[in-house]
């Protein structure tokens, strides 16, 4: 499987000079996640607080904090949601189980979950049905890694790295499929699904990619410009799967150090000794206001010279989620998304 398409392979680069940031494109929100913020948003606009919301609904800490403001409850577990209140569910899916535990508590619910993790689960019970054992690629205890598997328990184990491949144990080798998480790193999953291979040769692929367009994206955006700075700067929670990942990709593409912050505040003046390129990204579920902070941050130190590395262009949309639409327009509120403000800058080859 070539996740890689040819004219967005990362390339090596010169030793820059001077003080300047490199700034990843794509970056930031995906489509699945601004489907899950705005509805949680619209929620708060037609039926007023409280809403409930199932988990994070998205793995970012600002985005919750200012959710909760506006009124939004997050909880852990439907059993938490008075009997009959609305709850939405996260972007990172639920299992059957979640569902029919709202519906025992006649709780109204709103199914954020992002449409390309709903593929996965698709997927799942597909090959399910037809008694696959099906390896699911990911890290344990994840949000929707417990979604996808609580499809199909009984054919379904987690496979959380390259190293566990060795415990694999499958009933017929010969009837074995992977999927995945879809915020992998795509280098490690790959890897893995490569000693996968070596196990069990006949091992059937997903139908399409798992790992979802712009994961792979941020992650080639980073790959691009990680070898030309000296540091680089993440912005994401430590529970965003994505993000902890472009740390990882990061210094793997031969980045001099990476750190992850939440907060332009974290950052520390002694990361930027002896520093000439900074690079900047952000995971999936942050807003660019985040960004927009860290670059001010440095823009104070000398970094003002901004270039962005764009390897790829993304113009996907999700509609809202179906229940939500049916309240929108009983209500006669007209259900189109807002386009979110972003930052315009020259998209220049700066390498």
């Amino acid at each position: 499987m070539n996740l890689y398409p040819p004219e967005t392979a990362p390339d090596a680069a010169p030793v820059p000079t001077g003080k300047r940031v490199l700034l990843a494109a794509p970056r930031g929100y995906c489509a699945g996640v601004d489907r899950a913020v705005i509805a949680v948003e619209k929620a708060l606009d037609l039926h007023g607080a409280p809403i409930y919301v199932r988990k994070e609904i998205v793995h970012n800490k600002y985005v919750v904090e200012t959710l909760t403001e506006r009124g939004a409850i997050f909880v852990s577990e439907t059993d938490d949601v008075p009997e009959g209140a609305r709850v939405v569910f996260s972007a990172h899916g639920v299992s059957p189980a979640v569902v029919e535990a709202a519906e025992a508590r006649s709780l109204v619910t709103i199914d954020a979950t992002c449409p390309l993790v709903t593929k996965v689960h698709k997927e799942a019970v597909r090959f399910a049905d037809e008694d696959y054992d099906i390896l699911l690629i990911g890290h344990e205890g994840h949000e929707e890694v417990e979604g996808t598997a609580g499809e199909a328990p009984e054919h379904i184990q987690v496979v959380n790295s390259p190293e566990d491949v060795d415990s694999v144990t499958v009933r017929d080798p010969d009837k074995v499929v992977w999927i995945s998480q879809t915020t992998l790193s795509v280098d490690e999953t790959m890897e893995t699904v490569r000693r996968l291979r070596e196990r069990f040769p006949t091992l059937q692929d997903p139908p399409s990619d798992d790992i979802c367009y712009a994961t792979q994206n941020r992650q080639v955006a980073v790959k691009k410009l990680a070898p030309a700075c000296d540091l680089v700067i993440v912005v994401g929670s430590t529970n965003s799967s994505n993000s902890v990942r472009l740390v990882e990709v990061a210094l793997d593409a031969g980045a001099r150090a990476s750190y992850l912050i939440d907060y332009a505040k974290e950052m520390d003046e002694a990361w930027l000794d002896g520093v000439s390129t900074v690079g900047v990204t952000s995971g999936a579920s942050v807003p660019e206001i985040l960004v927009d902070d860290v670059l001010k941050f440095l823009a104070q130190r000398g970094y003002s010279d901004v270039q962005e590395v764009r390897t790829a262009t993304e113009d996907l949309m999700f509609s809202l989620p179906k229940e939500l639409r049916a309240d929108l327009k009983q209500a006669g509120v007209e259900a189109a998304r807002p386009k979110r403000a972003g930052r315009t800058t020259l998209a220049v080859e700066v390498l």
